[in-house]
């Protein structure tokens, strides 16, 4: 039994976004910047140079096949004129879960998608926890049931 997570997330940062968080973002995503030979603003982890190593490892970086998830492995950030939309894909450890909440919850904080931005389920899981942002707010709402049929919610990250 491992101990890995599905993480999804698709949504858009406002033009507001601190450039610290879109760094930081890059920096997860392990980008440094805009790629060679791409459009403007396409930030994507194939065509950019490797960000400078920190404490934390990058959690957004990995491309390719997914190892136990299924699919692929992506993470795409890309400048639109409303701010910077936001893809990705990954397997993250569990031991990595506590650097990951910061980041959601900067996310959440910066997002201008409200409501759903992603989810998180363990791999061996059916049925994932849906990362939602309300008024810059991340909660995390688990979609499984209490025994009775009836979803409840999990209190916020």
């Amino acid at each position: 039994m491992g101990d890995t997570y599905a993480v999804d997330l698709a949504l858009n940062l406002r033009a507001t976004a601190p450039g610290a968080v879109v760094d930081e973002l890059r920096r997860h995503l392990g980008i440094s910047g805009r790629g060679a030979g791409r459009p403007e603003g396409t930030v994507d982890a194939s065509t950019e140079e490797q960000a400078e190593p920190d404490d934390v490892c990058p959690l957004l970086a990995e491309r390719g096949p997914a190892a136990r998830i299924g699919g692929l492995l992506v993470g795409e950030l890309h400048r639109t004129d409303g701010g910077w939309a936001l893809t990705a894909r990954q397997e993250v450890h569990a031991e990595s879960l506590p650097d990951l909440d910061p980041l959601l919850e900067q996310l959440a904080q910066h997002s201008g998608t409200e409501g759903v931005i992603g989810q998180i389920r363990f791999y061996e899981d059916h049925v994932p926890d849906l990362l939602i942002s309300e008024s810059g707010t991340l909660v995390r709402m688990s979609l499984k049931t209490d025994g009775i049929g009836a979803a409840r919610a999990c209190p916020p990250v």
